[in-house]
């Protein structure tokens, strides 16, 4: 037969095939929110250490950002283990309410929501308005990228045609629109003044390694070592791929290929040079941007053009 069975109604292969690759992402998707729960759970989170963090968000915020932050610290330390706990229970609750159809759309809302209060109480908006806002430590910010993966991967009853997983829920200009102002800001981000010195970005790379086991140590600074006395050229090697990536989305089937796969290597190299989010040093609350990059690079990666109705969406992806 040339058609598979798809929530009860038989659909093209293709449709189907587009609709799996969808499921793939978002459970990929529900995978890093309990990734991110486990490490909640850890010892390190349920000691003063986690509040001193948070507060550290507000220094060179504004007002607006900065009050907020420190209060928020401010109530975690009074109630540190209960909050906690909280929040780890609410980010393993989020990834299997995405595991489950018939709560991934109410647990993509709710991850919207808990994304941009941690990016705005937790992350100091990722540093965006505080001044160089840093690379090394996943600017714009990780938990951002949650919030637009929720939305890109939505499944909507009734999709749009595009030629990518993430325009079907939004609409293709959209998504590219939505693309291009994150790599453009990391564009902006690899030229801020303490990147162009000579050990500026190779510094903060050193300082991932802190911590973390030889396996992870040794190709951190030994790509800190390789950027030394390298800032100018690395920057604008960085802000320029960066650029390309932005732009280079909006063009031809293979140009916008290429462009994901540059993508995927600025990911890699990022992740590296977040000594891997900083995982196996026991204090870490998240992956940093580096696998969410990756996860967002595959749903623009070119597909074919279809159209699904409500009843292909009953439910979920």
């Amino acid at each position: 037969m040339n058609e598979s069975l798809v929530i009860g109604r038989a659909v093209p292969r293709a449709q189907a095939a587009i609709l799996d690759t969808r499921r793939k992402l978002q459970l990929a998707l529900g995978g890093l929110w309990l990734l991110d729960g486990i490490l909640q759970f850890q010892p390190s989170m349920f000691t003063a250490a986690f509040p001193h963090m948070l507060a550290g968000t507000s220094a060179g915020n504004p007002a607006f950002v900065a009050r907020p932050a420190g209060w928020s610290a401010a109530l975690i330390t009074h109630h540190l283990v209960v909050l906690n706990a909280s929040f780890a229970a609410i980010q393993v609750a989020l990834g299997l309410g995405i595991a489950w159809r018939p709560t991934v759309r109410l647990a993509l809302a709710a991850s919207v929501l808990w994304s941009l209060a941690v990016w705005f109480l937790g992350e100091g908006l990722g540093g965006v308005l505080a001044g160089p806002a840093s690379l090394a430590d996943g600017a714009p910010g990780a938990v951002i990228l949650y919030a637009l993966l929720a939305v890109l991967l939505w499944p909507a009853r009734e999709e749009r045609p595009s030629r990518f997983i993430a325009g079907r829920a939004v609409g293709e200009k959209t998504a590219l629109a939505l693309w291009t102002v994150l790599w453009a800001s990391m564009a902006f981000f690899a030229l801020e003044p303490s990147y162009r010195t000579p050990s500026g970005l190779s510094d903060e790379i050193k300082e991932m390694a802190a911590g973390q086991p030889a396996w992870v140590t040794w190709p951190v600074t030994h790509l800190a070592s390789l950027l030394a006395g390298q800032g100018l050229l690395t920057a604008c090697l960085l802000a320029a791929a960066c650029a390309v990536t932005a732009l280079g989305r909006w063009l031809t089937t293979r140009i916008a290929q290429a462009t994901i796969v540059l993508s995927f290597v600025l990911a890699a190299f990022g992740w590296l040079a977040q000594g891997l989010g900083g995982l196996f040093t026991g204090g870490s609350t998240d992956p940093s941007s580096g696998p969410l990059l990756v996860l967002l690079a595959l749903a623009y990666w070119p597909a074919a053009t279809t159209r699904t109705t409500a009843a292909t969406e009953t439910g979920g992806a």
